[in-house]
C-alpha cells in the first residue's frame, strides 16, 4: 500500500510538472505572436497617421477654396474628434468583450487530470 502511495505521489508530481511545462511553452508562444503582431501594427499605425495628415492638409484645401482657411481647419477638425470618439467607444466595447490570455489547453489538461484521479481515487 505505501509503495502504491508513493507511485501515485510521485506520477501527481510528474504530472503537475510536465503541465506547468505546457503552460509555460504555450503563454511563450502566445507572446511571441502579441509581439509580433504589436510591431506589424505599430508600422502599420505610423504609415496610416502619415496618410491621414495627408488626407487632412488635402481636405482642408479643398474647404479653403469656398471658405477662409481657418473655418476650412475647423470643419476638419471637428470631423477628426467626432471619428476619434467614435473608434474610442468601439474600442472599449471591444476590450470589454476580449478573453484574457489564458493557457486555454493547459487548464482543460489539467482538469481531465484531476477528474481522472478523482476517478480513480473511489475505485
Amino acid at each position: 500500500m505505501g509503495e502504491l502511495v508513493r507511485r501515485a505521489s510521485q506520477q501527481l508530481t510528474e504530472l503537475v510538472r510536465g503541465e506547468l511545462r505546457l503552460a509555460q511553452a504555450e503563454m511563450k508562444e502566445k507572446g511571441r505572436h502579441y509581439g509580433k503582431s504589436g510591431g506589424l501594427f505599430g508600422g502599420a499605425g505610423i504609415a496610416g497617421f502619415l496618410m491621414l495628415e495627408a488626407l487632412v492638409v488635402s481636405a482642408i484645401a479643398a474647404l479653403a477654396v469656398p471658405l477662409p482657411v481657418w473655418a476650412a481647419a475647423l470643419i476638419v477638425t471637428a470631423a477628426l474628434g467626432l471619428i476619434a470618439a467614435v473608434l474610442a467607444l468601439i474600442g472599449k466595447k471591444q476590450i470589454s468583450q476580449a478573453a484574457p490570455p489564458v493557457p486555454e489547453q493547459t487548464i482543460d489538461n489539467v482538469k481531465a487530470d484531476v477528474a481522472e484521479i478523482k476517478r480513480s481515487a473511489q475505485r
